[in-house]
């Protein structure tokens, strides 16, 4: 039996099922997904801009193993419990958070995640946001947060 499916439902379909898994990766969904990428964080920028006192900050370290090595300890004990050992936004305190961690591990290599975007979103936490990341303005020394920033780069 040869049926024969008219070509816009096909491509209606394939639409539907492409929006479907890119909206899941994005951690649209319940429960987020590996490649959520902090929508509320994204729409917020898209629509305000960054700070101006963080915009055009660029880390005056160097990625050395030692600033690595410093970045790696200072985001276990700052930023797993919730995003992940490997940043993919699944720790497991995280877990039970609306919305869910972002996927740091990706997003921290994207266009939009200038070192200005990276150091106002850990310094500022989810306060502008009205999320449950905390600050870490006045918990982290300036340099520590460039630490844990070139640390990400290397997810």
């Amino acid at each position: 039996m040869n049926v024969k499916i008219p070509f816009a439902v096909l491509t209606v379909l394939g639409v539907l099922l492409l929006s479907l898994q890119a909206f899941s990766q994005m951690g649209m969904m319940r429960g987020g997904g590996m490649m959520n990428m902090s929508m509320i964080r994204h729409q917020f920028v898209m629509r305000n801009g960054i700070d101006s006192r963080y915009a055009s900050k660029v880390n005056p370290l160097q990625s050395t193993a030692e600033n690595i090595g410093a970045g790696k300890r200072l985001y276990e004990q700052n930023c797993a419990s919730c995003h992940g050992l490997t940043g993919l936004g699944d720790g497991e305190t995280g877990k039970s958070l609306i919305p869910r961690p972002a996927n740091i591990a990706t997003f921290s290599k994207m266009p939009m995640a200038t070192d200005g975007y990276l150091y106002w979103t850990i310094a500022e936490g989810g306060v502008p946001l009205g999320t449950a990341m905390p600050p870490f303005k006045g918990v982290r020394k300036e340099d520590q947060i460039w630490k844990i920033i070139i640390f990400l780069r290397e997810l």
